[in-house]
């Protein structure tokens, strides 16, 4: 009788740099009912662990990390698939281990290393040899290191195993859950073998890696689906190429929405379809609500990480700010987010009321500091020196610079973050102040356009997404959504009194940005020739402002952070 091997997927959360930490995390898995045990990539070190593993320090406590756990298995048990960097004769490598029987059974190094958007591997490690299939206790399994399924050549040099393992760190964005099914797909179709698919869960500075584990037969058909957004694991009976899945770890349950009292259910749960998204279209509620959940998880992450106390948010009455304090209270719960409202004569009484509104409805703290006082100082002070001249953007910016003082002061005597508010479609144009607005350690909404912002709010306020530390309640008054978005630094203020409305304005910012189309072939879709050109112009001379905005989640193909490097000083456009 052929007997069954046990193949358990553990969809982790390691942190970056936390070596003892992620090593006690694997240890508890070494008494497991399983034969072999697969985690995510660089477990060991976490990922990506970016240039300390260029730290000899670094490297010699990732290698120690590995030997005392291959020495733990000694005493029988679960086999392990870990990763970890390693060093070996001047070169580093990303690499993946099995260990069992009290030492290494297969060492791997990954082969194709990603060097484009937010991957940097190329220079930080060597590349390995073109894997081959590998004997484990009978059976032939072949491995592929993340970047290893995306290459075309890699996968068809493990044809000829019975199994592979396909082991990722892959982070979060828009539609990337298809994309790495049709990869898979084709990956399993180059081998003929099943394949199982495993990915970490957390969130790291401006990345979410959103789990979504999977597991394809030979021919390429789902078996099973771990959660997105949640730790899981699964166990999976192998033999003879056949893989089933063990009845006490069933397929996922769904996204685990919840419908607010008087909601329309709008099937949210189903995946994205396996098509590339226009960067006209609207998004799909399935893809909201995993772009909100990404945003819940990104903050989690980044204030526990890094032992803040909690947030701070300067709440305006205005749309951007009542979604950043929604993600806030459901990432950290109610008691942990402060908001604070900061009038001045130009701030308007249906921003008041929202303002406060909006608080009440998300339980959060609500504080109000006028800033009229300290702006008439201000402003008496320059006196002197603006004299004769015409108040413009000068006297506008005073104010916002003021609500940033403001909010910096409490946090540095209470220790909240600032969570700034600006939306990418404002930091693509450069309507947000320096030392103004842009004050923070963080950003939820920086890969967010504005249109997208219109449609996560409407989302939540008729859902509570999974995990929510939040109330089952909408998240903010109706009006937030539905009046014009205005910065309200002087009467009657309307941002489309200097910039097109926001639908066209974001698809010609997703043309450029995205899909980095020459100004002249976007007039060639029939936008206005003046306002392609002048958005262009305007992109470019901001890009010394996004230089110095904080760090903000990654939620498109092409946020404004390690994706889009662009020289400050440059005549090309």
């Amino acid at each position: 009788m052929l007997r069954l091997m046990r193949i358990q997927i553990e969809q982790i959360s390691p942190e970056v740099g936390a070596i003892d930490k992620n090593l006690a995390l694997l240890r508890g898995y070494l008494t497991a009912d399983a034969d072999i045990i697969l985690f995510p990539e660089l477990c060991i070190s976490g990922y990506p662990p970016e240039d300390l593993v260029l730290l000899p320090a670094f490297q010699e406590a990732c290698r120690d990390a590995v030997l005392s756990l291959a020495a733990e298995t000694k005493q029988g048990g679960a086999a392990l698939m870990v990763g970890a960097p390693w060093a070996e004769d001047g070169k580093i490598y990303n690499a993946t281990f099995l260990l069992a029987d009290g030492g290494i059974a297969h060492r791997q190094y990954k082969h194709a290393l990603p060097n484009y958007g937010v991957f940097d591997e190329a220079r930080l490690f060597s590349a390995g040899a073109l894997p081959k299939p590998f004997q484990f206790r009978n059976e032939t399994f072949g491995l592929l290191i993340c970047e290893d399924l995306w290459d075309q050549t890699v996968p068809v040099s493990l044809a000829g195993s019975s199994l592979v393992f396909s082991i990722n760190a892959s982070p979060y964005e828009v539609n990337k859950t298809a994309l790495r099914r049709q990869r898979a797909r084709h990956a399993a179709a180059q081998t003929g073998a099943p394949l199982i698919y495993v990915n970490q869960l957390c969130g790291q500075d401006d990345l979410v890696f959103d789990g979504g584990s999977f597991v394809l037969n030979a021919a390429g058909e789902e078996i099973l689906t771990l959660p997105h957004f949640e730790v899981g694991s699964a166990v999976l009976a192998f033999s003879n190429s056949s893989l089933n899945v063990v009845p006490e770890h069933p397929m996922e349950r769904g996204s685990g929405l919840r419908s607010p009292a008087g909601a329309q259910d709008r099937n949210d749960s189903a995946p994205p379809p396996e098509t590339a998204i226009a960067v006209s279209d609207s998004l799909t509620n399935g893809e909201l609500s995993y772009i909100y959940q990404a945003m819940m998880l990104a903050l989690s992450a980044y204030v526990e990480k890094n032992h803040f106390p909690g947030v701070l948010i300067g709440l305006s009455g205005g749309i951007d700010s009542a979604l950043s304090a929604a993600i806030a209270v459901d990432a950290l719960g109610a008691e942990r987010v402060q908001t604070v409202m900061l009038p001045s004569e130009f701030t308007s009484q249906e921003s008041l009321e929202d303002a406060a509104r909006c608080a009440e409805m998300l339980g959060c703290l609500y504080d109000i500091i006028p800033i009229d006082s300290a702006r008439a100082a201000v402003t008496q002070e320059l006196l002197p020196f603006f004299e004769g001249t015409k108040p413009g953007l000068a006297e506008e910016n005073i104010q916002s610079r003021l609500r940033g003082l403001l909010l910096m002061a409490l946090s540095n005597k209470y220790g909240k973050m600032v969570l700034s508010t600006g939306n990418k479609s404002e930091m693509a144009v450069g309507y947000a102040t320096l030392y103004g607005d842009m004050c923070g350690g963080y950003n939820v909404l920086k890969d967010v356009y504005k249109s997208t912002v219109f449609e996560l709010a409407r989302w939540r306020n008729a859902h509570i997404p999974p995990a929510a530390k939040g109330g089952n309640a909408m998240a903010m008054p109706e009006r937030v959504i539905t009046k014009p978005p205005s910065a309200e630094l002087r009467h009657d203020q309307k941002d489309e009194d200097s910039l097109p409305p926001y639908p066209v304005l974001d698809e010609i910012l997703r043309h450029f940005i995205e899909g980095q189309m020459r100004p002249r072939d976007i007039i060639a879709k029939g936008f206005d020739e003046a306002a392609v050109r002048h958005i262009v112009q305007l992109v470019h001379r901001a890009e010394y402002k996004r230089r110095q905005s904080p760090p903000g989640v990654k939620i498109g193909t092409r946020p404004f952070s390690r994706d889009r490097r662009f020289p400050i000083t440059n005549g090309f456009f």
